[in-house]
This record gives structure tokens, C-alpha cells and sequence, in this order.
């Protein structure tokens, strides 16, 4: 059992928090830690991962608002940003987002939302950065020319259709830059594939 009092304490903590809250957040307060695990059991929080949880009892929260909370550096990027420019049709089972190559590897380790990581040299990383707004929250994406030059860079491991599409997307989306895309194909050293793919357009 939980007191009522408790509960309400944790009720607040999680609110003034977002809805995402730490254990040693509501251990700092007094409260032990093991009525996390009885609001786990009634379905009234969430385990993220080791230590994080999410409130749930009035709706779970959207996945980016758990993401960029979790992880506020991160990148949108491949898949999940060929998504959204609309290049492809398919929605990724998984967020994939860019991260530091430097990054703590176990940090990402979460039940929920799923997500596939790449991680790139910090002066890649920052290559083509930009904010969009997905989901009514403001995130930083890559934009057109370096989500495909990403597609280039993983050739070998996306599926030839996915990739054909990615492609047709692009050249039929009048916010193309192609000078941006050599540009960053060069910085990114999949100038050649760039060549080799579009080369009718360069």
C-alpha cells in the first residue's frame, strides 16, 4: 500500500517535472523508493529505464516530449527524418537519432520509446543542424541534404527501395538545395556515392 499522502507527493514531483521523474528524485524528498514500485504495479507510473519513470496514470506521454527530456542533445536524423521531409511512406518502428560517438552507450539503454542510435564524431555531428516542429515541440533534426548524405553513408545497411525513394524524394522536393548537399557531401566524404547516385543532377 501507498499512503495517500506519498502518492500525492509523488504526484507533485512528477507534474513539476514534466510528467518524467528520477528515483533519486523523489528519494531526495523523503519518500522511499519502493512505493515506485508499487505505482509500477498499478499501472499509475512507468519504468523508462533503470531509475527514470513516467507518470501514466492520466495518458502516457508523446514520444519526442520523452526523448529530447531524456536526451536534450540529441539528433533526429535518418529514417525517422526521411519520415518526416516525407521522402518515404514508411514510419520507423524505431526514433533514429544521432548522438556524440562520445556518449555514456548505457544512457540510451530505455524500454520505451524504442530507438536506434548512430553516433558520429563531434565536428560530423553538427554538420546541417537545424529545428523543426514535430509533434507541436520544436527539435533539432538534420535538414534535406544531410539526412541524404547519411543515406549515402549507410548505402550498405538501408534497403534499395527505401533508398530509391529517399532519393526520388529529394530531387522532386522543391526545397532542395543541391549546392548545400555537395557542400555537405564533401564535409561528410560521400562525395563520391553523391556522384555515383545523382550525379545527372550535379
Amino acid at each position: 500500500m501507498i499512503s495517500m499522502k506519498n502518492y500525492e507527493a509523488i504526484k507533485d514531483i512528477f507534474q513539476s517535472q514534466g510528467g518524467i521523474a528520477r528515483a533519486s528524485d523523489i528519494t531526495s524528498h523523503g519518500i522511499h523508493s519502493a512505493n515506485l514500485d508499487i505505482l509500477c504495479q498499478k499501472d499509475i507510473i512507468s519504468r523508462i529505464k533503470r531509475g527514470i519513470y513516467e507518470w501514466v496514470e492520466d495518458g502516457t506521454k508523446d514520444d519526442i516530449e520523452i526523448i529530447f527530456k531524456l536526451f536534450p542533445d540529441c539528433i533526429i536524423c535518418m529514417q525517422s527524418a526521411l519520415s518526416y521531409y516525407g521522402y518515404i511512406d514508411r514510419t520507423p518502428e524505431k526514433w533514429h537519432l544521432a548522438f556524440d560517438r562520445d556518449i555514456n552507450k548505457k544512457s540510451l539503454k530505455i524500454n520505451y520509446p524504442p530507438i536506434k542510435p548512430y553516433f558520429f564524431e563531434p565536428h560530423i555531428l553538427k554538420v546541417g543542424i537545424t529545428q523543426e516542429v514535430l509533434h507541436g515541440r520544436t527539435v533539432r533534426i538534420y535538414d534535406r541534404e544531410r539526412t541524404l548524405c547519411d543515406v549515402f553513408r549507410y548505402a550498405d545497411k538501408i534497403d534499395r527501395e527505401l533508398m530509391n525513394k529517399a532519393i526520388q524524394g529529394y530531387l522532386k522536393d522543391s526545397a532542395k538545395d543541391i549546392r548545400k548537399l555537395i557542400n555537405y557531401a564533401k564535409q561528410l566524404h560521400v562525395y563520391k556515392k553523391v556522384q555515383q547516385w545523382i550525379g545527372v543532377w550535379l
